[in-house]
């Protein structure tokens, strides 16, 4: 099967760019203070003879998608920056035709052969995770994307479907799938403006008490200043998972210091999420929290919206840890370990009901995803890691055409906000955030949307 749009990869050009961050953030319990960004320019040609070029790009955040007792920050970011380079020769040498979607799922088994080979060159005490590829392989994967897009002058959200593509969902998700393509599970156009997700991270102050060393560049410092200086309504909350009497003091005291600052603003109504980064030792830390939260402060508990995922990202090696009881509770969201069809199974029979979103783990992978975790009944939340500039666009415009996603993470103006110069101006519905509120009415755009070479 084949179509005259299909389009074959012809050159692709990496390059990094390379921000400290204007406040670490702290990934499971490693307080990170700079970022690697990688950058993919990419060329097609289609069987019909149109060519057109493409541009992705990624934070290589290996503390989070390579987190390791064994190698060094410089260590993992370091295999991550040969793989990606590996990854633009695989890249460059594929010669298939195909839809972005078809071409991305062969690409990425060949990437993952990329990334054995580099550990083992390497030597690296531990093989590189799948979370880890994925990462490195999502900025080729927006690249093919957005060129496909822009070679037929549509958004990429208009091009999920039988016009363009050879094979519907059942070749990867399975018979119940037989005769749908992604255009059934997406908006063809972005929701006008959608809620951000601001990060309380666990090293940031919450009021003047905690400010310590104020970065003094002019932007907020505290919680009541950010909720005043982007209307917010929306506050995710990092925590420690292994300190209960900690991360219940937090939530309750973010949840006072909010409520002081929404009732000077007059808002009577928020929510938060919770985001443990998987260090929570069982699944009754995360019930006996709870418990504690709604003796304490019943209408805090009430506001959190979701749970990120608690426990440990290796959901075969922990079956112990269920979720049937939390999730009773709140939507205990899979994130870590969401990396194909088979863990999002397994997360389901763990009793997980929702599922994260991510542009780090590829535009194709996420439209997948996306379908399945829909035709479960999951709940939906998109997640950036902290992306900034383009990485952001493209995270914003999977937020803004999944239906039921709760809302959009945009860390990168808080932590890096230098990464988003060039693209503020150009993009202020995106990068200039109002009311608590992102615009995305301008994510219609050829390619992803706003994303330009």
């Amino acid at each position: 099967m084949s179509k005259p749009t299909d389009i074959r990869i012809t050159g692709c050009r990496t390059r990094y760019q390379h921000y400290d961050y204007r406040t670490p953030i702290k990934f499971g319990g490693v307080a990170v203070s700079s970022v690697l960004i990688l950058d993919v320019e990419c060329e097609v040609m289609s069987r019909d003879g149109r060519a057109a070029r493409g541009f992705g790009s990624m934070p290589l955040a290996n503390t989070w998608s390579f987190p390791s007792r064994e190698l060094t920050f410089d260590q993992t970011q370091n295999a991550m920056q040969v793989l990606a380079e590996r990854l633009a020769g695989v890249f460059r040498g594929f010669g298939e035709c195909g839809h972005p979607v078809e071409l991305g799922v062969e690409l990425e088994e060949a990437f993952l052969e990329a990334a054995l080979e580099v550990g083992r060159e390497l030597q690296l005490r531990q093989p590189i995770p799948k979370l880890c590829t994925l990462v490195c392989g999502s900025a080729f994967d927006a690249a093919l994307h957005d060129a496909f897009g822009k070679m037929l002058g549509l958004n990429c959200y208009h091009t999920y479907s039988a016009e363009f593509m050879n094979r519907d969902l059942s070749m990867w998700l399975g018979a119940g799938f037989a005769g749908e393509y992604p255009d059934a599970y997406v908006h063809r156009e972005p929701q006008p403006r959608m809620p951000l997700y601001h990060l309380v991270g666990a090293l940031d102050p919450l009021d003047d008490a905690e400010l310590v060393q104020p970065v003094g560049d002019g932007l907020p410092e505290t919680l009541p200043d950010w909720i005043h200086y982007n209307g917010l309504t929306h506050l995710k909350i990092k925590l420690n998972g292994d300190d209960l009497d900690w991360d219940l003091e937090r939530i309750i005291k973010v949840d006072r210091v909010t409520d002081e600052t929404q009732r000077v603003r007059g808002v009577t109504a928020w929510h938060y999420s919770l985001d443990f980064n998987e260090r929570c030792q069982s699944v009754e830390y995360l019930v006996e929290m709870m418990r504690r939260l709604r003796e304490r402060t019943p209408q805090g508990f009430d506001r959190v919206q979701y749970i990120e995922q608690p426990t440990a990202r290796d959901l075969k090696a922990h079956p112990e840890n269920r979720m049937h009881e939390a999730a009773k509770l709140k939507p205990v969201v899979i994130d870590e370990s969401l990396t194909d069809l088979e863990s999002l199974l397994l997360a389901r029979e763990l009793g997980y009901t929702g599922a994260a979103l991510k542009a780090c783990k590829g535009q194709g992978q996420s439209l997948l995803m996306a379908a399945a975790a829909q035709k479960m009944g999951l709940f939906l939340c998109v997640q950036d890691l902290s992306c900034p500039g383009a990485s952001l666009i493209h995270s914003a415009g999977i937020a803004a055409h999944v239906p039921g996603v709760a809302a959009i993470e945009s860390n990168s103006r808080q932590y890096c906000p230098a990464a988003n110069d060039g693209w503020r101006d150009r993009f202020p519905g995106i990068f200039d955030v109002r009311d608590g509120s992102m615009d995305t009415s301008c994510l219609n755009g050829p390619g992803l949307g706003a994303v330009k070479p």
